[in-house]
């Protein structure tokens, strides 16, 4: 192959590929903002949900109580 062809590829995939790439950036960087946004979102709604909703792991259920109180002492 001459000089020339192989110039006139390279510079020929660089131009095709150029603007292929510059999209896929853009794609991607929009993708990437929609995921921070999203996660940010969801972070702001699981402390919201924390503060409404009250701890009941701390306390015995009625059934275990039941069953505590009904042990013989001795």
């Amino acid at each position: 192959m001459e000089w020339y062809i192989i110039l006139a590829l390279v510079i020929g995939i660089a131009v095709i590929l150029f603007p292929i790439a510059y999209v896929w950036y853009l794609n991607m960087g929009g993708i990437y903002a929609a995921v921070r946004e999203s996660r940010k979102r969801r972070a702001i709604l699981e402390e919201k949900t924390e503060t409404v909703t009250p701890d009941t792991t701390a306390r015995p259920k009625i059934r275990e109580v039941q069953v505590s109180r009904n042990r013989k002492a001795g």
